[in-house]
């Protein structure tokens, strides 16, 4: 690494890096991707292997997930400004290396509380590199290189996207139950070789102006987040079913520390979320669509494979398989849905993916009673794909083109962060909606002297001498998740032809509320 780098001039347009070290940027980038990719896809898969080897609950098993989503989503938008503050290179490295360090941890974690814990830092590194790893592509090459770099960028992320659910599946089918631990350990080999490019092949970048950070409100919302997932949860010892009292507690502390959230942002010099972009109508209704939509989609892609693989018997490579034409879907269709978005404004786009989406979870709930992978839930989720497909660019143009070109940097940090609380929100509350229905359903078949003591958190575990009963109340409170998942799909739609625009690159969308 030159001690002395200076920034050099490229093109016109300043830039820290120069031509011959850009790879090296790009290369780190995608790799610190793919492991944020593999850990947010593959995990759901091997959520039934790790409950059976350590074990673990249902709760346990929801705040594996939970405690990631937590951390990720209320700092992701802090993580963007010390990029901004410190420096995209410094800042780049040092959420690498937390993840990394927190990966090993998960590796070798021997019990859930452990796990959970590791998961939680994982949470923080990924808060600092998610959004590093595109701002130090977009820093590091000039205007007339950027969109091919981002290009190879994004193109790497969806293959990622679609062949790590299949390696981890397979892994997980070969290795068998303890295999769960090469998921997280893998992230060894991609994080060191990420910072190595980094630390030895690119020069550090100069800070920008010093921006202040909105600690405090990062800290209500992650507060708020925590507080609402964990009313929202059962915990070990209990029924998964969390009491009224703990609801009312903990669910309305949490929104006692969201209000203070609001009112903190309302006063901040610089808030983490501007709420004036919120009188924008445009805004506000792309925002509503991507926590609609990105609930149901995380609360699908994790409730899911755990039904399938914990209760129908499929193996994990089986269950990724199912999964590939979703993923492939958006893929393919993701940039002809973007120009065309383009061409008859976001709305029309947006409108009938949602549509698709629905009728698709509603396929998933009518058909989960016949376990029926192959010519049920495939085509299905190929059909959910194609749904999300036409929705992912033109939901992101239609964010982008709805403020200024000055607000655009935030307003994509907002929507981001909303697609990952949407995630933690989805898979908290719908565990609570699952346990629910479970209960109802063994209590109803005859079987509550059967089962007694039997939670749903104890289902994807198996009992031999009520297979029948789990498996039909497995089913139900699956089929409970996708009918309530097809309607928050079916409302995005009406709320995209309300509010987005109509015509050529969304103009109609630019509109502001009076005052």
């Amino acid at each position: 690494m030159d001690a002395n780098a200076q920034t050099v001039r490229a093109a016109g347009s300043r830039t820290f890096c120069p031509r011959e070290r850009r790879r090296f940027v790009l290369i780190s980038a995608i790799l610190a991707s793919s492991m944020g990719f593999i850990d947010g896809s593959v995990v759901a898969i091997a959520i039934p292997s790790i409950r059976q080897d350590l074990p673990a609950s249902l709760a346990e098993a929801l705040w594996i997930s939970n405690a990631y989503m937590l951390f990720l989503s209320s700092l992701i938008l802090i993580g963007g400004a010390a990029g901004d503050s410190y420096g995209l290179r410094r800042t780049f490295i040092a959420g690498i290396a937390i993840f990394v360090a927190a990966s090993l941890v998960c590796a070798l974690a021997p019990n859930a509380p452990l796990l959970i814990g590791a998961r939680a830092i994982q949470g923080v590194g990924a808060a600092i590199m998610v959004p590093g790893s595109l701002a130090i592509i977009a820093k590091a090459y000039p205007p007339d290189k950027r969109g091919k770099a981002i290009g190879i960028w994004a193109s790497a992320s969806a293959f990622m996207t679609i062949g790590g659910p299949v390696l981890g599946g397979f892994v997980l089918s070969v290795g068998g139950e303890p295999a769960w631990r090469l998921i997280f350990a893998i992230n060894l080999p991609l994080g060191l070789a990420a910072m190595a490019m980094l630390w030895f092949r690119v020069p550090p970048d100069a800070p920008e102006a010093k921006r202040e950070i909105d600690w405090i409100g990062g800290s209500l919302v992650t507060v708020s987040l925590f507080l609402l997932a964990y009313g929202l949860t059962g915990t070990e010892g209990e029924s998964t079913v969390p009491g009224a009292p703990r609801l009312i507690l903990f669910v309305g502390a949490g929104a006692l520390f969201l209000s203070l959230f609001v009112y903190a942002e309302m006063r901040a010099k610089v808030p983490m979320v501007p709420l004036d972009l919120f009188r924008i109508t445009a805004f506000s209704g792309a925002n509503v669509l991507t926590f609609f939509l990105y609930f149901g989609l995380s609360a699908v892609l994790f409730y899911l494979p755990m039904t399938v693989i914990g209760v129908w018997g499929f193996s994990e490579s089986e269950a990724a398989i199912a999964f590939v034409p979703f993923g492939a879907s958006i893929a393919v269709l993701s940039g002809w849905a973007g120009a065309q978005s383009d061409r008859f404004g976001p709305a029309a786009m947006i409108t009938a993916g949602s549509v698709i989406v629905a009728l698709a979870y509603f396929g998933l709930a009518w058909s989960a009673s016949s376990q029926d992978l192959w010519f049920q839930v495939l085509p299905l989720m190929f059909a959910g794909g194609l749904g999300m497909g036409l929705v992912v660019s033109p939901l992101s143009a239609a964010v982008m083109t709805s403020v200024s070109d000055d607000d655009t940097g935030t307003a994509s940090g907002v929507n981001n962060a909303i697609s990952r609380v949407a995630g933690l929100v989805a898979v908290a509350s719908m565990g609570l909606v699952a346990a629910t229905a479970y209960d109802s359903s063994v209590e109803a078949s005859g079987e509550a002297a059967a089962l007694s003591g039997v939670s749903f958190g104890s289902l994807f575990l198996g009992d031999a001498g009520a297979e029948a009963a789990h498996q039909a109340a497995t089913n139900r409170a699956f089929a409970l998740i996708a009918t309530i998942v097809g309607a928050m799909s079916l409302a995005s739609a009406a709320i995209a032809w309300i509010t987005l625009g109509h015509g050529p690159r969304g103009e109609a969308a630019r509109q502001t509320e009076a005052g």
